[in-house]
Order: structure tokens, then C-alpha cells, then sequence
């Protein structure tokens, strides 16, 4: 017998996200959109109004942010909540004895599908007390690392007409053109007036790594690394971009990923 369905409302304040999780609910079948919100105020008057049973809540919003919603929250109609971070160091290890779920970004199919699953088993055996004293308790780990925790930058770089706010976190990639630069998200491409030298140095919480003249990579979002016949390294990012290291770059390309490989090389 199929899932029963599961209504969904997606709370994020960053379009690409948004779409992330939306085209991810998608793919489920007993998964049913039925708010998408970047704003946290208007999503707590929706999610109040009609609660989902299942909530993606980002931690780092605007001025309410996913923590202060989901403590407003109605005890009695509470839904399972999935919170949605690009913030490791927030309490993470919380979640993992709790019924709350969270997914760390970027995350893949593969991650979404089983917290998925996980969020179904839940379903079917928690009652609306024990999501709220999961809830307290993972709400308060969470908040006391947050205020031993220094908040990771953002940046403000356009696409189209419109700018956004962007965190470093996430950027994969930053390559030069000219007066600009082009930093990639996934399939998003965002520019900023700035030399890459400047781009590198606002992202200079995150591991970065030069590999050409005009080219800079996020290490984290680095998924698979191949040669070329000259010997050059062909790097593909989580979001399925694929840049290539230049001559001049390769010696510390190669230094980097010696340093993870497992056993003798």
C-alpha cells in the first residue's frame, strides 16, 4: 500500500534553495507542495493557518529566523520539521538522537531520500507531545551553539536585475571576466564588480583553491577529479560544473589532493 501523502511547505529565504528543495519533493510521490515561502512571517501565519505534516524550515533567515518560527509554532498541530542549514558547526549532533530531522547543505538525492524515509517512519509513531519535547530540546542545543558560534559572511552579487544575497558557503566556484566575476551555485551563476583576488578574499572562511590564472574552486563542493592526457586535473563541482586546471596551477592542485588521498600514493 503506497504512503499516505504528506502536505509540504518549504521556508527558505534563498530562491536557489527554494527550487532545490522543491524539484527534491518532487521526485517523491507521496510528497505534496503546498507553500513555498522566503519570508519567515508570511510562513508562520500559512503554516498556523493550515499546518503541513512536514516542514523545511532554514535555521538563517531574516529577522525571524527558522528557530523563533518553529518556537511560535502550535504545540497541538506541530508538524515533523526537517531543518535546512549551511551551518555545520550548529549543534548538528543534535538531530541525530531526535525526531527533528535537518539536511546540511549542499545535500544530494541520495540525502533526501532518506531523511525522507526516516521522516515517514516518524510519521507513523510519534505523537504531537513527543515532537514537542524533540523539538525543545534540539531547538535549545541548537541555540546554544549559535551563540558560541561566529555567523558565516554573506555576499551581495547580481543575476539578471536583481541582487542577491549569497553564502559563501555554498559558492562552488569564481572565475574572472574581465571587470568581474562569476561566482556559481549549482546551475545559478551570480556576478560581482571586483578583481578575483578581492572575490577569493571575501570567501577566505571557506578552503579555496586556486587552479588557474582566472579559475578558483570551493574544495567542499569538489565531487570527482579525473586527468587530462597531458596531465592537467578535470574537476567536476556538486552543482555538475566541470573546470580543468591550467599548467601553471597543477603542481598545487596535485599537493592539495595528495594530502587526502588515503595509504601510500
Amino acid at each position: 500500500m503506497p504512503a499516505p501523502p504528506m502536505d509540504v511547505i518549504i521556508v527558505d529565504d534563498e530562491p536557489t534553495a527554494r527550487r532545490t528543495l522543491r524539484e527534491c519533493c518532487l521526485r517523491e510521490p507521496d510528497l505534496r507542495i503546498v507553500g513555498e515561502f522566503g519570508d519567515s512571517r508570511a510562513a508562520l501565519e500559512a503554516v498556523r493557518a493550515n499546518p503541513p505534516h512536514l516542514l523545511f524550515l532554514d535555521i538563517q533567515m531574516d529577522a525571524l529566523n527558522g528557530l523563533g518560527l518553529a518556537r511560535s509554532l502550535d504545540p497541538a498541530n506541530l508538524p515533523l520539521i526537517v531543518f535546512v542549514t549551511a551551518y555545520d558547526q550548529y549543534a548538528l549532533e543534535a538531530f541525530e538522537v531526535s525526531a527533528v530531522d535537518y539536511l546540511l547543505k549542499p545535500f544530494d538525492d541520495e540525502r533526501f531520500h532518506k531523511t525522507i524515509d526516516r521522516i515517514r517512519r516518524r510519521r507513523e509513531i510519534s505523537g504531537a507531545a513527543e515532537r514537542q519535547a524533540q523539538l525543545s530540546s534540539v531547538l535549545e542545543q541548537i541555540e546554544r551553539s549559535m551563540r558560541g558560534a561566529e555567523a558565516r559572511p554573506r555576499i551581495l552579487a547580481e543575476s539578471g536585475s536583481r541582487m542577491h544575497m549569497l553564502d559563501v558557503a555554498q559558492v562552488e566556484l569564481l572565475e574572472a571576466d574581465r571587470n568581474y566575476v562569476k561566482l556559481t551555485i549549482g546551475r545559478d551563476v551570480f556576478v560581482a564588480r571586483s578583481t578575483l583576488q578581492m572575490a577569493e578574499k571575501s570567501l577566505q572562511s571557506q578552503p579555496m583553491l586556486r587552479i588557474s590564472r582566472s579559475c578558483v574552486v570551493n574544495t567542499n563542493h569538489i565531487r570527482e577529479v579525473s586527468r587530462t592526457p597531458r596531465g592537467d586535473f578535470i574537476l567536476v563541482l556538486a552543482g555538475g560544473t566541470t573546470v580543468t586546471s591550467s599548467e601553471g596551477h597543477r603542481d598545487s592542485v596535485r599537493e592539495y589532493l595528495e594530502r587526502l588521498r588515503i595509504g601510500p600514493g
